[in-house]
Order: C-alpha cells, then sequence, then structure tokens
C-alpha cells in the first residue's frame, strides 16, 4: 500500500515523525479513530483537547499477535490523519512488526530449536553474549538447538535485543480431567458462556491451523474473566493449577467453579498460608508461592508448580503477577498459560516479561463495546476537588515533597466531600478505597462502616462480604485489599481518597470493583477525591490516562467547605 500522501485538515489526527499521535478530543470521528489507534498505540496523555499516544515495538508486536498487520496499522493511520504520513513511521512500523515470527521455537527430531529464514541473521544473534550461552552449535539451514530448560530465558534474552521469538514449540499435554460446564448452575440460574467469552477462551486454546496455547486475555472487571478461565478448562479437560492474588479470590474461583462446572468440591484444593490442599484442579495464591524464610533463601513452596503434571495454569489478574513468579514461568514454558486481567499496564515495567513468558494478547475488547451492550455497568467517573484547609496549607509549603504528597492525599477536608457523597447515594452500596490505614479507619469510625484492610482475618473478610453482598452493609471502608478481585456484584459507588501515587492500573482496578451489571440496569458512579494545587492532583491525571483510553470521561467538580 502507498504512503499518504493526502491531506485532510477534518480527521482528528496528526501523526508525527517521533512516532507520535496527537489525537484532537472535540472531533465527531474521534471515538473511531481512538479505538483504530489503540490496538497499536499506547496513550501517553489525555489532557481535555489533544491526546498523545506513542507507537511502540511491544505495542506493535501485541498487535502483530492479534493479527494486524504492517498494511493494516498503516491503512488507519492514512484514514484518521490530518496530513501525509511520514516515511520514517511507516518502515518503522514494517521493520518492528516484520521481527514478530522472524524467529521461532520449534520442536523437531533434534528436539527444541531456534529457526529463522534469515540464516545471516540467526547467526549474528546467535553470537550475542546473552544468547551465546542458551543455544547449541549453529545450523547452518537456519536452526540452533536450545536446550529445553531454556525455552523461557532465550526468549527474555531475544525480545530485549529487538527480537520476540513466536513460541511454537508446543505444550505437554498434562493429566487428563474431565471438566464439563453445568446448563444450569448449581445456584438454580441458567448458565450459558458469552460470545465474547467464547471467543476470548478459543483464541487462547487455538486450532489446528493456528495452535494456541500461551497468551493473555484482556477484559474489564466484571466481564467475567472468571468464566474464561473456566470454560478454558473446560475445552482442554487437563488438571489445572489457577494461580490467583489472595485468599479470597481464591475463594470466589471455587464458589464460580462449583457452580458452573460439575466438578466437586473434593476435586477444588486450595494452596494458601491457611491449608496446603494439592488437587485435580488447585488454586494457589501468588503469596505462598513467593514465600521464603529469609531475603536469599530458596522459596518454599516453588515445587508446586512441578508437584502434578498440570494440563493448564492459569494466572488470575496477571498484571499483578509477583516478579518471582516470572521466574518459576520461565522454568515451565513446556506448560500451557493463560493469563486474565483488564490491564497490561504495569507500574514495574514487566510488560516484556509477561508478553514472553506468559504469551502474548490473544483477546481484547473495549471496555465500552461491553458496556454498550449492557456485560458491564455504564459508569460515570468524577473527580472531586478539595482544598486543604488553611492551616494545612501554610503546613504543605515546607514540607519535603514525599511529606507534601502524604498530607495531600490524607487531605482532612476530604471526609467532609465523602460525607456528602454518601448522603447524595443513600440507599446505595457504597465502597470507600484508600491507601492510608489510619485515614480508613477515622472514615469507617466517622461513617459507622466496617473496614477491611490486609491485617483482616480471611474468615472476618468472607462473613463482611457476604453481609455486603446481603445488603446488610451499605458502606464498606477497604484498604489496597479492595484492588484486588472481590465479588460484590451490587456495589454501584465507589470513592476512592486515596492511592498508589499515579498507578494506572490500579485506577483500572477500583473502577471495575463496581462494573458488574446492576439488575435495575443503574450507572455505576467512581469517586476520585483529591487535593487542589498538589502533588496528588498530577498523579490524578496519570492514573486516569488507561480508562481515558477505555473511553471513560472524568467530570470534575469542586468541593467547597464551609
Amino acid at each position: 500500500m502507498p504512503i499518504s500522501t493526502a491531506n485532510n485538515p477534518e480527521n482528528p489526527l496528526i501523526v508525527q515523525s517521533d512516532g507520535a499521535l496527537l489525537l484532537e478530543v472535540n472531533n465527531p470521528i474521534f471515538p473511531e479513530a481512538r479505538n483504530a489507534v489503540s490496538q497499536f498505540a499506547h496513550l501517553d496523555k489525555s489532557p481535555e483537547y489533544i491526546h498523545t499516544y506513542s507507537i511502540t515495538p511491544l505495542s506493535l508486536w501485541n498487535a502483530a499477535a492479534l493479527g494486524l498487520t504492517a498494511a493494516d496499522v498503516e491503512e488507519r493511520l492514512a484514514r484518521y490523519s490530518k496530513y501525509p504520513l511520514p516515511r520514517n513511521v511507516v518502515d518503522d512500523v514494517k521493520e518492528l512488526m516484520g521481527r514478530f515470527g522472524k524467529l521461532t521455537l520449534e520442536n523437531d527430531d533434534a528436539g527444541l530449536v531456534l529457526r529463522s529464514a534469515d540464516a545471516e541473521m540467526l547467526g549474528q544473534l546467535c553470537r550475542h553474549p546473552q544468547v551465546a550461552p542458551l543455544v547449541g552449535k549453529f545450523d547452518a539451514r537456519g536452526c540452533v538447538a536450545v536446550a529445553p530448560h531454556n525455552r523461557g530465558i532465550i526468549k527474555q534474552a531475544l525480545i530485549g535485543l529487538g527480537y520476540p521469538a513466536h513460541d511454537l514449540a508446543g505444550y505437554v499435554d498434562g493429566d487428563p480431567y474431565a471438566v464439563s460446564l453445568r446448563d444450569n448452575a448449581l445456584s438454580g440460574a441458567p448458565f450459558a458462556v458469552r460470545e465474547y467469552q467464547r471467543m476470548a477462551a478459543e483464541s487462547f486454546v487455538g486450532s489446528v491451523r493456528a495452535p494456541g496455547g500461551s497468551g493473555v486475555i484482556v477484559l474489564p472487571c466484571g466481564a467475567g474473566k472468571t468464566i474464561v478461565g473456566i470454560y478454558a478448562m473446560a475445552l482442554l479437560k487437563r488438571r489445572t493449577l489457577i494461580l490467583v492474588t489472595n485468599v479470597t479470590a481464591a475463594h470466589q474461583w471455587k464458589r464460580e467453579i462449583l457452580d458452573k462446572t460439575t466438578l466437586r468440591e473434593d476435586e477444588v484444593g486450595e494452596y494458601s498460608g491457611d491449608v496446603k490442599e494439592v488437587r485435580p484442579v488447585t488454586l494457589a495464591t501468588y503469596q505462598i508461592l513467593t514465600y521464603r524464610k529469609s531475603k536469599d533463601g530458596p522459596f518454599l513452596h516453588y515445587d508446586i508448580f512441578n508437584s502434578q503434571n498440570w494440563g493448564l495454569i492459569l494466572y488470575d489478574e496477571v498484571h499483578l503477577l509477583p516478579a518471582p513468579v516470572f521466574k518459576f514461568t520461565a522454568d515451565i514454558q513446556a506448560r500451557r498459560r493463560l493469563g486474565l486481567t483488564a490491564t497490561l499496564i504495569r507500574e514495574d515495567g514487566l510488560e516484556n516479561d509477561v508478553f514472553t513468558l506468559i504469551g502474548p494478547k490473544k483477546f481484547d475488547v473495549p471496555w465500552k463495546d461491553l458496556e454498550r451492550q449492557g456485560w458491564i455497568a455504564t459508569a460515570k467517573c468524577v473527580e472531586v476537588r478539595v482544598d486543604l484547609p488553611p492551616a494545612e496549607k501554610m503546613r504543605y509549603l515546607s514540607l519535603t515533597p514525599r511529606q507534601q504528597i502524604r498530607l495531600a492525599y490524607e487531605n482532612p477536608s476530604k471526609l467532609a466531600a465523602a460525607k456528602d457523597i454518601v448522603e447524595n447515594h443513600k440507599g446505595d452500596n457504597i465502597l470507600i478505597i484508600g491507601q492510608y490505614i489510619t485515614q480508613l479507619e477515622t472514615f469507617a469510625q466517622e461513617l459507622s462502616a466496617p473496614i477491611i484492610t490486609g491485617t483482616t482475618a480471611n474468615k472476618r473478610r468472607d462473613e463482611l462480604y457476604k453481609r455486603f453482598r446481603d445488603g446488610e452493609i451499605k458502606v464498606l471502608v477497604l484498604s489496597k485489599v479492595g484492588n484486588f478481585a472481590i465479588d460484590l456484584p451490587d456495589a454501584n459507588v465507589a470513592i476512592q481518597i486515596s492511592g498508589s501515587f499515579g498507578s494506572r492500573q490500579e485506577e483500572a482496578q477500583r473502577l471495575g470493583r463496581i462494573l458488574r451489571p446492576k439488575k435495575h440496569g443503574e450507572q455505576a458512579v467512581f469517586y476520585s477525591i483529591v487535593t487542589r494545587e498538589s502533588k496528588e492532583l498530577d498523579f490524578a491525571m496519570n492514573r486516569q490516562l488507561f480508562l481515558t483510553e477505555q473511553g471513560y470521561s472524568y467530570d470534575i467538580r469542586y468541593y467547597e467547605t464551609v
């Protein structure tokens, strides 16, 4: 396809020669253009009128993994651009996307090999100091032997050099184990896998023509990622290890598995700090996997990865995967791996490790598409800006940057704003989520609401969550445990009072707490209370980036203290 030379000043997109994409928000076709470019570019900034995206190697490789070609990317850029496309950008897209699949890991009669049609390029890469120790003798036919235990490590090395390997080496089947879905859940409700859930699971499992077996499914919170995992289990019918964020998530997964499949309770085990059960389907927490007695000591529960002949290892909330689990995952590349997440954003910068060790993005759907179809609740985002009290405002100026951030987050004026929001939503099911325990305890006391923190016993957590689900509790205060998978389908208002600096993934997780479809179709509202004229306001703008990319906008309101 020739490079676009046309000018169309009515279009919303400007493609810069440095790869930046500038997108006009007030243009009539902005939503259409945003959906098109977000499949191969990352949103960097989202002020009122111009959103800035960047095209990165990883964003292009993920697009390639979803089936997009360089020609597709060029066509989309040309379709929405005001001006002719810079030739270097088009050339860079072709170059980078062309690298995906240039190297393949395959199994042949000699075992695991790294192969390329470009024998000269492969030979040069095999001489690199990071790659040379991981491969055998170079074969001029275009392949080189790789020890099976180096399968994950070599993929990490190659993506670091800018040449991601497409892993086609296949997987061990694992022990068969019958998993079947019910037509009617144990709870009595009819059960059927939704179309997008079916497509997501089948894109992971693959087919004879396009074999799957490793990858990440991206769906918004409340869209039923657990059902995707369960359906994948039913398709593969293999012993399965499911890794989850905490014991509460393990209990929720177990409830869903028993409710939606024919598995019995004695076939589903929990492996956590509380219980050590290894069964045909086992739920293990990330905390127990990364436990060791000393900083330099061994991981005591690493053997669970090899304690059974697993046919599937499923990673829930893969964007929260602790770094040590990547090392374990590098050692088990011959087992099928499925990651589930609402966002591929990682604040630690380990997106490349998710791509190489768990797998590329296999399925993604815009949040707003599912909202329009009624699969997740419609949501409104509101940023409430409050002033520091006059005395605190003067003290703020004399503090260190870290102390300023803490004071802004724990601004005492936030309590009055939160009380007014709670009063305005009387009768709704409200979650108050924050970062600092003393602040949360104050809010819980002032609002006469129960609180759940990291130190709350699991039995107590389950009891409070159940009472909230049953409508006995209308306001629940949560620490960072509220970021993770908790099943509170009737929660329709969230009030964020403090957070982890500029964490975009946390913003997505917290909105996700209120996105499950509501019985009566009511709108969910996500409030974020932030301190004016402070660093917290800068963090808030960064936190909102991911949700802005998904099509959400924030109403700005100013709270005036009396």
